[in-house]
């Protein structure tokens, strides 16, 4: 028995082999990248009357995938970026993300005066993540400057950007402030469809795709401010069990720290000098409580000769802490 050996048309191998390739492609946001150049040549066979199989080829049409110009940012933020009034070098983080089919350079822009919101901060700078390790490091990160160093990406490829701003003195407790940044495609943005001929990656046209090559997003800052009353009382014990203020008496002073509105309060140290025409009555300081030593050791309360001090750490809203000490009316 004789085998026939049938020769495939060109133009099925060739299917055959895109098809395989395909699979080797990267996956890009927009597609296949800008520049490729996107083949096809169509085959025809006959057979002469003599039997034999003739192949013809048409003239190969080439067509090169333009440049789709997007951009996606997003603020990666937890949440609201605590701050107080005065506070200097609080930072936004953002990931600008190139989501089209090209290398291309993002031009970046702060928005601190976003209205609606209830303060504005001031813009200190840009910083491009430079070491790529999601953290602000000042002196490390390259400092943003427009048109000097805008980030070119490639397709699919994120950069985190800080926005570092300075709070003012006149917010309260509560306040937000949004801050937005904005990239845009350094080759042209505009509406869908917009095309920039010639200037797409690859030598094609650039064409702007969904986002506009424009986008945004914005962070936000919140007053989280803790406010402390200090509230002193005294009552006095006379040596007749009354309470006159008479030499011999001994007075027993309160003082009481409340802490109110958000956030905490930390080293919080409270003090009082002993009055004059009066003495300090020895280890009679009583912090939440417990007696106290007048050394400075590992208690939280001292006396160093003038006057006593207590260290309460860290006191959060909503918390008091109380302190209670004598004197003898000389």
């Amino acid at each position: 028995m004789g085998w026939r050996i049938r020769r495939l048309p060109k133009a099925a191998v060739l299917g055959a082999l895109l098809a395989s390739a395909s699979f080797a492609s990267p996956a890009f946001a927009a597609g296949t990248p800008a520049g490729t150049d996107i083949t096809n040549v169509a085959t025809a066979s006959y057979e002469t009357p003599g039997g034999s199989t003739i192949d013809v080829d048409s003239n190969p049409v080439v067509i090169k995938v333009d440049e789709l110009l997007d951009v996606v940012v997003d603020n990666t933020d937890p949440g609201d970026v605590a701050t107080q009034p005065g506070d200097t070098g609080e930072v936004l983080t953002f990931q600008v993300t190139n989501s089209g089919n090209g290398n291309e350079a993002f031009t970046l822009d702060a928005d601190v005066a976003v209205t609606g919101d209830d303060f504005d901060p001031t813009l200190v700078q840009i910083v491009l993540d430079t070491n790529d390790n999601g953290v602000y490091d000042p002196g490390v990160d390259d400092v943003y400057v427009a048109g000097t160093n805008d980030p070119a990406l490639d397709p699919d490829e994120s950069i985190t950007v800080f926005v570092i701003v300075d709070t003012p003195t006149g917010p309260t407790d509560g306040d937000r402030a949004e801050v937005s940044l904005s990239a845009v495609a350094v080759t042209g943005s505009g509406a869908p469809g917009t095309s920039f001929n010639g200037q797409g990656d690859g030598g094609g046209d650039a064409v702007v795709g969904t986002t506009g090559a424009d986008d945004d997003d914005s962070g936000f800052l919140a007053i989280q401010a803790a406010i402390l009353d200090l509230i002193k009382s005294a009552t006095v014990l006379d040596p007749f069990g009354g309470s006159t203020a008479v030499p011999g008496s001994v007075i027993t002073y309160q003082i009481v720290a409340n802490v109110t509105g958000t956030g905490s309060l930390t080293n919080l140290v409270v003090s009082d000098p002993v009055p004059a025409d009066t003495a300090y009555v020895p280890a009679s300081i009583v912090f939440e409580g417990t007696g106290q030593t007048d050394a400075t050791d590992t208690d939280e309360g001292s006396f160093d000769g003038t006057q006593i001090s207590v260290d309460m750490g860290t006191v959060t809203s909503g918390e008091s802490r109380t302190i209670t000490f004598q004197v003898t009316i000389q």
